[in-house]
């Protein structure tokens, strides 16, 4: 067989970084004694990150199953750290705020976050930390059109 495959190309890099830096940060929630999964944890965060989204563009950003993700909101409700609310556009909808009690496991989990983050850039200089952002910005920003369907990118073009 003379077909060979580089590891070492992009797609095989990123495929293992995302792949490493998850089980790094899932070891670190489990050690750091906070209660949650990896999973309630990761939600826990795109919630943070912005606030009052709908369950269904959770699990979106998350690249999850709707109820999957609901089964992360239940545990965290059960918990007080979140609030499910009614949408107001949308009756069938809810929407999930942080409660005031979750302020304190946001920053128990961002300090995690940091510390994963940390370890993963060992000896990489502010410099090198910018350009590699920029460019995964970039790469993200590029597969998010090619995943777009092609009437979205004509209506988007249009703009």
């Amino acid at each position: 067989m003379g077909i060979t495959i580089d590891t070492d190309s992009l797609a095989f890099l990123v495929y293992d970084c995302a792949r490493l830096m998850r089980m790094a940060f899932e070891k670190r929630i489990l050690s750091a004694g906070l209660g949650l999964t990896a999973g309630e944890a990761r939600t826990l965060i795109q919630i943070a990150a912005v606030n009052g989204s709908r369950q269904l563009d959770i699990a979106i950003r998350m690249g999850l199953e709707p109820m999957t993700v609901s089964a992360f909101l239940d545990r965290l409700q059960a918990r007080s750290l979140i609030e499910r609310q009614p949408d107001p556009l949308d009756r069938r909808a809810k929407r999930i705020f942080l409660s005031d009690a979750a302020e304190d496991m946001i920053r128990a989990i961002s300090i995690e976050i940091a510390a994963v983050q940390r370890e993963a850039t060992q000896g990489l200089d502010e410099e090198a930390l910018a350009h590699v952002s920029r460019s995964l910005k970039s790469f993200r920003q590029n597969l998010q059109k090619a995943d777009q369907p092609a009437s979205e990118l004509v209506l988007a073009g249009d703009r």
